[in-house]
């Protein structure tokens, strides 16, 4: 079966540049190397003490690697995620130097939590609170992103997406319809977070993380880990793109999102929601399912939320579809993972070849996925898509295409 796409607009939207920070490394390189040799990037947690939690590790950003020499000795009073964004948005204009937003989308969970940590701290402990100006200006989650947009000059507006675990495809989808709307030319779509304590002992009490290696997909997994990061897309009208002489990275052409109201926490487990979404990105899209070379699941390692979208890939894609989580390598960022993971298909597109789903044992009970294991593939991806679920049962999926297809 083939879907036909809605008849919105005709307005193409592709990908001129991109920028990624990740515990994988620092810039899309870095990042490269590291998912084509199925590296592991979960350590010890040292932002902070775990001492009393069940899991004590997460995959981190090395602190030296932050800013990638983008923010010198004077802006040390810029919080970790807007150092992320600094790093991520810069790779994205040295790579299209040309390149000028009319509008920021950039999802999130937390912002500058951290710092809305401090000072509750600091108030609770009768300490000092001489910082509690900079804490305060610096909680808000649009932060960092204007920390970004200023640091290189751009006065664009921003919008924040925080929808739970969806946010980063959720800010991708957004500014793909924004354009194919014909209301923008440019937007730059991504996502961030930081970790942060708060968060990190919130999902050590809700016993979702496990002390454990991170294991997709695995019938012997036992939770998730979190992680940070931040990445940025530059899309852009196709046309417009091509007459400035842009190069094509590739293309947005399906979003889909959905929402199963199912429970706090956990997914609706006949799957239906994550189903929902891709269906409606694979109709925007205009292709069938079996058009897609390649699927970055969401894949937690958390047994609700792994079986569900297994259930809706089993019913909705060919049995032999290739599919992985790049979160058993780098965790969970949160609202940075969707916008992470669509660059980790992008880098999969340009390079030929299949990220691997490492520490995977023996497949889960039930579930027939092509999982990509431990080893990343040789393979041509020309479609690929990517999925991102959220707590609250918010369920959001892309499609991207090779620019060479």
């Amino acid at each position: 079966m083939r879907f036909n796409a809605p008849d919105v607009t005709n307005r193409r939207v592709c990908v001129v540049a991109m920028g990624i920070i990740s515990p994988l490394g620092v810039g899309l390189s870095e990042n490269l190397s590291a998912l084509q040799s199925g590296r592991d990037c979960v350590t010890a947690v040292t932002q902070f003490n775990v001492e009393r939690c069940r899991c004590r590790t997460a995959a981190q950003v090395p602190s030296e690697g932050l800013a990638q020499g983008r923010v010198n000795d004077g802006h040390d009073h810029f919080h970790p995620a807007a150092k992320m964004m600094i790093s991520a948005l810069g790779e994205a204009l040295e790579n299209d130097p040309e390149f000028h937003p009319q509008l920021a989308v950039i999802g999130t969970t937390s912002g500058g939590m951290s710092f809305g940590e401090k000072y509750y701290r600091a108030i609770v402990r009768h300490e000092n609170i001489r910082g509690a100006p900079r804490w305060i200006a610096n909680y808000p989650p649009h932060k960092p992103v204007v920390d970004a947009l200023l640091h290189f000059g751009l006065d664009c507006p921003s919008q924040i997406i925080a929808n739970a675990c969806a946010s980063g495809t959720n800010a991708i989808g957004h500014a793909f319809h924004c354009i194919r709307s014909g209301r923008y030319q440019s937007v730059l779509a991504g996502g961030y977070d930081a970790l942060c304590e708060l968060v990190f002992v919130g999902f050590d009490s809700l016993q979702a993380a496990t002390p454990d290696k991170c294991r997709p997909f695995d019938a012997e997994r036992t939770g998730m880990v979190l992680g940070e990061g931040a990445a940025v897309l530059a899309l852009e009208d196709l046309e417009h793109a091509e007459r400035r002489g842009a190069k094509i990275v590739a293309e947005i052409i399906g979003y889909g999102i959905s929402t199963d109201n199912y429970h706090l926490t956990q997914p609706n487990p006949s799957g239906i929601g994550p189903r929902a979404a891709m269906e409606q990105a694979l109709r925007t899209a205009g292709i069938s399912s079996a058009e897609v070379d390649y699927i970055n699941a969401h894949g937690t390692a958390t047994r609700f939320n792994d079986s569900a979208e297994a259930k809706a890939i089993q019913e909705l894609f060919p049995a032999e579809v290739p599919v992985s989580s790049t979160k058993s390598m780098m965790g969970h960022s949160l609202g940075a993972a969707g916008a992470i993971e669509a660059a980790f298909c992008l880098l999969a597109m340009q390079n030929n070849f299949l990220p691997p789903n490492i520490n995977f044992r023996k497949v889960d009970d039930g579930t027939s996925l092509n999982i990509v294991a431990n080893e990343s593939r040789p393979q041509k991806v020309r479609i690929a898509l990517s999925n991102s679920f959220g707590f609250g049962g918010t369920n959001a999926s892309i499609v991207l295409r090779s620019s060479t297809s």
